[in-house]
């Protein structure tokens, strides 16, 4: 059985102190790096007033290695250390990323972080070790939990991952991926622009943040000038239109033919699986051609696959192996639950 555990992938600075603010380190989240403060997730959202991230961002980055120093010390707190992590980055970056992330993390981290969040007296070190390292492609992670977690899946399926940043697709095999048929473009993020915009237009937006407007078009409502608007009917119509000019022509341009007669199933993973006008119109467009299927959770699909494969490289440690999907929307971590002594 796996344990998940998710937060917003958001973070500001600060050095203020505070106190009992949150309920535990998940919620607490404070990081410290060059020995400036960072408010990481769910209290960068309830404490900050400007939470961001930048999209597709490097190792090399701050605010990557400040939430994969958050990932990895929820992980050492489940697991202790050493752990084995399995990450990832889209096609569109992989290449590029890679052999900096996988330096980046095969080494032992000392992770400072602040316990008065939620409670603790102060702040602490972690001395995290990762002995072993894999990055792989995010959308091959998604196609790694879905043969692993569903018994009855297809040798040969289509994968698209439904990412904030980034959408990607493949043809996954048995023997792998068909790289032909493999196609990266424009994440929901486009969507949320477009729905930015359309909201502009007659209102004000307070300075709100990309990241505090993804939220909203998740909830489907957004408070401005004291007046709640239902975001719905809009939200539709930007997705709608994300999928026609989009993500539709990508797919045209991969997908052959001869793909089709390969596989008769296509599965939706990301967070953008969890709205169902999207979900629908795949349903409208392979109808006939396809089955679409959604995982339960399927924005959790990768960081299962990572885990899963983390399970690989370790020789089957179930109390060492990690999947750290450090997305631009969630960090999600995955850990295998670890079966309590007598």
């Amino acid at each position: 059985m796996i344990e998940v555990i998710k937060y917003p992938s958001v973070l500001e600075s600060s050095n203020l102190e505070l106190r009992n603010v949150a309920r535990d380190l998940v919620s607490g989240l404070k990081i410290y790096h060059d020995n400036i403060g960072y408010l990481v997730g769910d209290l960068a959202l309830s404490e900050g007033t400007s939470p961001h991230r930048n999209i597709n961002s490097s190792p090399e980055e701050i605010d990557y290695r400040i939430f994969l120093k958050a990932g990895l010390l929820l992980a050492s707190q489940k697991l202790g250390s050493p752990i084995t992590v399995t990450t990832g980055f889209p096609f569109s970056t992989f290449q590029v990323f890679k052999e900096n992330a996988y330096r980046l993390l095969e080494n032992e981290h000392i992770i400072e972080y602040d316990t008065q969040t939620f409670g603790g007296g102060g702040r602490k070190k972690m001395a995290v070790e990762v002995d072993r390292v894999a990055v792989i492609p995010e959308v091959v992670g998604c196609s790694m939990a879905v043969r692993q977690m569903y018994s009855d899946s297809p040798k040969n399926f289509f994968m698209i991952s439904l990412g904030y940043g980034t959408m990607e697709a493949i043809l996954s095999t048995e023997g792998g991926l068909v790289q032909r048929s493999s196609v990266s473009t424009f994440g929901l993020r486009y969507a949320i622009n477009l729905i930015t915009r359309e909201l502009q237009k007659d209102n004000y937006l307070d300075l709100k943040t990309e990241h505090q407007i993804d939220q909203y078009f998740s909830e489907g409502t957004i408070i401005l000038n004291r007046k709640r608007l239902d975001l719905r009917e809009l939200r539709k119509q930007v997705i709608t239109q994300y999928y026609n000019d989009v993500i539709s022509p990508s797919l045209r341009k991969a997908f052959s033919d001869s793909d089709f007669t390969k596989s008769a199933d296509l599965y939706l993973a990301g967070g953008g699986a969890n709205y169902a006008e999207l979900v629908n119109l795949f349903r409208d467009e392979f109808d006939g051609l396809l089955n679409v299927h959604v995982p339960d959770a399927p924005e959790q699909m990768a960081s299962i696959g990572y885990c899963y494969n983390s399970l690989a490289i370790s020789g089957g440690a179930k109390d060492k192996a990690v999947g750290l999907d450090l997305g631009n929307s969630s960090t999600i971590l995955t850990t295998f639950k670890q079966e309590k002594e007598d």
